[in-house]
């Protein structure tokens, strides 16, 4: 395969209008801590005092199992958590990520921080696009932050204002406008003291009765995603999914239970067109797209270093070895623009 075919079927594969699906590896690139330092935050953070011995019983089963060197999300699966530790647990998860997340967005202020996601979507719009839809794991708020730098309008499932309120999707028209679909939840979600899910921007701390909105890994993940507004936003995700030309994935490591079913459907059975990039493909993608069945797929990781790139594509059996940064989204971008 040489450098004009991978190239080519990248244009190729970007000029059908991707859905746009970010992992935690497209935050990671901005600084925001993975599941690892996640999790060494939460045994050290989570306030576990008062709790009910069988509370504390299984807080302690837990930290073991971490310690034993088992990854966040299956020691969440492996403990019953009471509704209480679920809560503490999501309390210290979203004070570390929302100070990250503020953090980047400060930085971003001084002039000096372009987010790369936002290159991005301006070039797509300078087609004939009207609407672009992302679909997101990640609990922060980069893609909103930069849709903000690109004078893009976003909607994700809300009003806009300072205190917002859920809002269908024919409710917020533009122009041009960035769909945000976070199936997961986000910082600036809470449940108010009236039981409605409101949004409100850029707190420090969680406000006086209000529950952060997001959802954890471990095993009331399912019971929570069937209610709203993460059953809509679900809903409307998949629905971005079905329609989709082709799909774009940047950080995304092809773990997530609602995400991946309607995308694999899609690639394998339709054979709707994937371009994946990302620092390391984890074991899920090499499995689903590159031993699987897909048929029409772009894969770019990292190499020994961050100026080399691996290629794997449909068009030859064989990796490519890439002297130059094209596995990052900065690095991406250079081959479609």
């Amino acid at each position: 395969m040489s450098d004009m075919n991978y190239q080519k079927q990248a244009q190729d594969y970007y000029g059908k209008a991707p859905v746009i699906i970010l992992g935690s590896g497209a935050s990671a690139a901005h600084g925001m801590s993975g599941m690892g330092a996640l999790a060494k935050h939460l045994v050290a953070h989570t306030d576990v005092s008062d709790l009910s011995a069988p509370e504390l019983k299984v807080w302690e089963n837990f930290c073991k199992v971490l310690s034993n060197g088992v990854d966040l999300e299956s020691a969440l699966h492996q403990v019953s958590a009471s509704e209480e530790l679920t809560s503490r647990i999501v309390k210290t998860t979203w004070m570390l990520i929302n100070a990250e997340d503020i953090e980047i967005f400060q930085k971003s202020l001084q002039g000096n921080a372009t987010f790369p996601l936002s290159l991005l979507l301006e070039h797509m719009f300078r087609s004939s696009l009207k609407m672009i839809n992302i679909v997101t794991t990640n609990y922060d708020r980069l893609a909103e932050y930069a849709c903000d730098q690109g004078r893009i309008h976003h909607y994700s499932g809300f009003t806009h204002g300072f205190f917002r309120q859920l809002a269908a999707p024919t409710e917020i028209t533009s122009a041009r406008r960035a769909n945000i679909w976070k199936v997961h939840g986000s910082l600036d979600w809470f449940l108010s003291p009236q039981e409605d899910t409101v949004a409100l921007s850029n707190f420090y701390g969680i406000p006086d009765n209000y529950q952060p909105q997001i959802v954890t890994p471990g095993t009331q993940k399912y019971q929570k995603t069937h209610l709203e507004p993460f059953r809509s936003i679900i809903n409307n995700a998949d629905q971005a999914i079905n329609e989709a030309g082709s799909y774009l994935c940047i950080g995304y490591g092809f773990n997530d239970e609602h995400i991946q079913p309607k995308l694999m459907v899609k690639c394998l059975r339709q054979k709707t067109p994937i371009t994946i990039i990302t620092y390391a493909l984890s074991e899920s993608a090499k499995k689903i797209i590159l031993d699987g069945k897909a048929q029409n797929y772009l894969a770019i990781e990292r190499g020994k270093t961050d100026d080399q790139s691996i290629v794997y594509s449909s068009l030859d059996k064989a990796p490519l070895t890439v002297e130059k940064n094209i596995w990052s989204l900065e690095g991406y971008l250079s081959l479609i623009m």
